[in-house]
């Protein structure tokens, strides 16, 4: 109820040469081209929980709980899925831009408007006219599966191999 989202679109953008971006908690090198997205993503906050590029790349992401320890400054799961979206062009390319990207920066950071110290890992949903993926995290630990009908993501691990290693079962 206290966390209203914001429907917010980016033209395609040139950047300079050694530029850098401000996400929501931390600061990373620019690429000099980012897509056009539009972007459905909580106000207070630069990622995005859903959101759609110019090539017609779509990614949704869940919060997922797992063994794995969060930190406390990173990358929030909904940085990773804007960038992804402003620098892939397809489903295949985002997902390399995730992997990248949790393997360099990291996720962490406090991603609830109201308690900062809220924090969680993330599943992601990444589909393109021509293909779709799974991606679930742990840490810095990334799983990949391609989906083949329909596909579903939620607030558990739901790759059973991934899911038996890293979940943080409520008991």
């Amino acid at each position: 109820a206290n966390e209203a989202q914001v429907l917010d679109w980016r033209p395609a953008t040139e950047h300079p040469a050694g530029s850098s971006v401000r996400c929501t908690w931390i600061t990373i090198p620019q690429v000099r081209h980012t897509h056009a997205v539009l972007l459905s993503r909580p106000f207070w906050m630069w990622g995005a929980e859903i959101g759609a590029n110019e090539h017609g790349v779509v990614i949704g992401n869940e919060a997922v709980f797992t063994r794995q320890p969060r930190r406390m400054l990173g990358l929030t799961g909904m940085d990773l899925l804007r960038l992804a979206l402003e620098r892939a062009a397809t489903a295949s390319a985002a997902g390399a831009v995730l992997a990248e990207i949790l393997a360099v920066h990291g996720q962490g950071g406090g991603c609830g408007h109201e308690d900062r110290s809220f924090t969680y890992h993330n599943s992601f949903i990444v589909a393109d006219p021509r293909e779709a993926f799974v991606l679930e995290t742990a840490g810095a630990e990334l799983v990949v599966a391609r989906i083949e009908g329909p596909r579903a993501i939620s607030n558990a691990l739901s790759l059973p191999a991934f899911a038996a290693e890293h979940s943080d079962f409520v008991k």
